[in-house]
């Protein structure tokens, strides 16, 4: 741009400041008092029912979130009473087959027993006492793992037998059911065991029946 061209356009730009009439311009942007305090007035009124819309909000949020705990603590405590409800009838459950395996155990140590007590006659069928004993021994081999394979089911239950001779008796884990005298022994020390008991996770599934000595 040439200077004859600038010095015209800031002559023009100093005609158009002497001619334009800056009061009135500034005087009509800016609002007068009245005006400006009646839209403050309006703004606050805005603001306050913003206010209280958002209270009244806020409220219904921390009633219904007071609802849910309450629901979710209601919920919580049937849940855990259904729960110990199940545990207990999957307990008693359990305690009645348990007791039917023990009964079961019991019979088969009977048998078992028996074919440890078992001599072939000598004088009677002396033609078949060999294979007899081959046929008792092969028997006895085939009880004793069953009864190792009842030991094995009944341990992995928690299932324990009480330990009960020569121990002092525990009305407990023991029931007296025949009495013997023995002045060697101190009173109330158990003899025999006639009947096994069973402990099934640390409380009685079954007492066991003993005979105790009496001074």
């Amino acid at each position: 741009m040439s200077d004859t061209q600038k010095n015209r356009l800031m002559e023009e730009f100093q005609s158009y400041l002497e001619q334009a009439d800056l009061a009135h311009t500034l005087s009509a942007e800016q609002p007068d008092l009245t005006t400006l305090l009646s839209e403050m007035a309006g703004l606050k009124s805005e603001v306050k029912a913003e206010s209280r819309h958002f209270k009244t909000t806020l409220d219904t949020l921390s009633n219904a979130l007071t609802t849910l705990q309450t629901d979710n603590k209601a919920l919580a405590d049937e849940l855990s009473a259904h729960n110990e409800r199940l545990q207990q009838m999957r307990s008693e459950t359990l305690r009645i087959v348990l007791l039917d395996i023990v009964d079961i155990y019991d019979r088969l140590i009977v048998g078992f027993g028996v074919l440890q007590n078992y001599h072939p006659v000598s004088s009677l069928f002396s033609h078949s006492k060999k294979q007899d004993v081959r046929f008792i021994n092969s028997f006895k081999k085939g009880q004793s793992m069953t009864l190792k394979r009842f030991e094995q089911l009944l341990q992995r239950y928690n299932v324990y037998a009480i330990d009960c001779v020569g121990k002092l008796l525990d009305p407990h884990t023991m029931s007296a059911v025949e009495i013997t005298q023995d002045p060697k022994l101190a009173n109330g020390i158990v003899i025999e065991e006639l009947r096994k008991g069973f402990l099934f996770e640390e409380n009685v599934l079954r007492l066991a029946e003993v005979k105790v000595n009496k001074c």
